[in-house]
């Protein structure tokens, strides 16, 4: 973790999960051939987050090293649930659960896009045990 995540005592503030968490599905979305810039162009479509439930467990410091895992928990015709785990070493520090939504640019939900919806494939689980 870096200086500008945390606060005077070096614990990393809160809302910066939130970040780190959004950062990751960025990368997973790059990691299936798709950003949320192509999902916008080809499809005028754009991925919103719904809800999030975040449970915070540990603390992470300032220079600890963070490892996010993404997973597609569920997923209807226009929306899909994630499981988000942020660990150092075997620690959990935070463990969210976030709903995203496709929309259209007028914030309507439209149906997920075939070839987005087949390479989530391989990222869905049932369960995840840390």
């Amino acid at each position: 973790m870096y200086y500008e995540d945390t606060d005077s005592g070096g614990v990393v503030y809160y809302a910066n999960y939130l970040k780190f968490l959004e950062r990751a599905r960025t990368e997973a979305l790059y990691s299936i051939g798709y950003s949320n810039k192509k999902v916008k162009n080809d499809f005028d479509a754009l991925i919103i987050v719904k809800s999030c439930n975040i449970e915070y467990k540990k603390t992470a410091h300032l220079e600890d090293e963070l490892t996010i895992r993404s997973f597609v928990k569920s997923i209807t015709k226009t929306s899909f649930f994630m499981n988000q785990f942020i660990t150092r070493g075997n620690d959990t520090i935070v463990e969210a659960q976030v709903h995203l939504v496709f929309v259209d640019k007028k914030g309507k939900p439209v149906k997920i896009p075939d070839g987005v919806y087949s390479k989530f494939k391989p990222y869905f689980c049932d369960s995840i045990k840390i």
